[in-house]
């Protein structure tokens, strides 16, 4: 813990000496403590420059997930205010689940540098190579009842666009209803699953995880993916630095929670700008059929209304939404 807290104040001034007494007094523990923690990261890779009467200065880092790359950015913040940064887990969302089960506050953001178990909505997995992506769940506990947060995954989407876009600069797409798409490949999944009070049927948690291809190369998607999906290094041409779109976006997902459900024109009018899906021809999927249509618009629920082939209208709350001209539909 001291290690992080010391990376935390590192990162708080970068660029500038921080003397070991002041950190010492900052931070309650002893000036040994202080290299003892300085020692600690540069054994994982972190640059510190040191100088005489100075003190400690952080000149570089590894591109890793951790309290104390997030710390700082996220201060003040619900979303964030607790946070377990792991190395490997099964899912994110599963860990955020468990810890929610177990009395979690809400606000917790549980992160990962791999998934072995990666999974994605109705039950396909996500692929997760260590190191290379953003797998990041969040919990919240609204004062909702369940089917009033039907649109909260819509709300999401925006939320991952905007900070998608305050750290990278370019805002991505939404294909409806979650698919978060750019250059017409996808780019990041996210998958919101509800947990209910046994006896009052209430709500009792959500857990919204979000999983963006950050810096994957080509190869490092299965073959049956490749040109499906997609990557922030492969669309800008440089890798980008995971911690802080991280930051950027646990700080959207604040923002928009602290405005939901009341900001609902907003969002409303931020994910209409954003889903590409309306105008297009589509295939509505479900388990036993694939019917054709066309995307019309999306409603003041987060709907989709398409139009089939007969002329009748339709509004599709839910299930998988195929657009023409992406994921190989042709």
């Amino acid at each position: 813990m001291s290690r992080e807290k010391v990376l935390s104040l590192l990162r708080e001034k970068p660029g500038e000496y921080l003397s070991g007494e002041a950190m010492s007094r900052t931070l309650g523990i002893s000036r040994a403590g202080v290299w003892k923690a300085i020692e600690g990261l540069r054994q994982e890779g972190y640059v510190i420059a040191s100088a005489p009467n100075r003190g400690y200065r952080l000149k570089d880092a590894p591109d890793k997930l951790r309290a104390g790359e997030l710390a700082g950015p996220l201060a003040g913040a619900l979303v964030g205010s607790t946070l377990l940064c792991l190395d490997v887990i099964d899912s994110t969302n599963t860990e955020c689940k468990r810890r929610a089960m177990a009395g979690a506050p809400e606000g917790l953001v549980v992160t990962a540098e791999e998934q072995t178990g990666g999974r994605g909505r109705r039950g396909r997995s996500f692929q997760s190579p260590k190191g290379k992506g953003l797998y990041l769940s969040a919990l919240f506990r609204p004062s909702l009842e369940p089917a009033r947060t039907a649109d909260f995954t819509a709300w999401v989407a925006v939320a991952v666009c905007d900070g998608i876009e305050a750290c990278c600069g370019v805002r991505p797409q939404i294909k409806w209803t979650n698919d978060i798409i750019l250059n017409g490949r996808k780019l990041v999944g996210i998958l919101t699953e509800l947990g209910l009070e046994s006896e009052s049927n209430t709500l009792d948690y959500l857990v919204t995880g979000i999983g963006i291809n950050v810096n994957e190369e080509a190869g490092d998607f299965s073959p049956e993916i490749q040109e499906v999906a997609t990557s922030l290094l492969q669309e800008l041409g440089h890798p980008v630095r995971r911690a802080e779109l991280c930051a950027q976006v646990a700080l959207a997902l604040d923002r928009m929670y602290a405005a939901y459900p009341q900001a609902k024109a907003e969002y409303l009018e931020k994910y209409r700008a954003g889903c590409l899906t309306p105008g297009r021809q589509v295939q509505l999927i479900t388990p036993n059929s694939r019917r054709q249509a066309f995307a019309l618009e999306v409603d003041d629920n987060f709907n989709l209304v398409v139009e089939l082939h007969n002329g009748k209208r339709e509004t599709i709350s839910a299930g998988e939404v195929s657009v023409r001209g992406m994921y190989g539909y042709v």
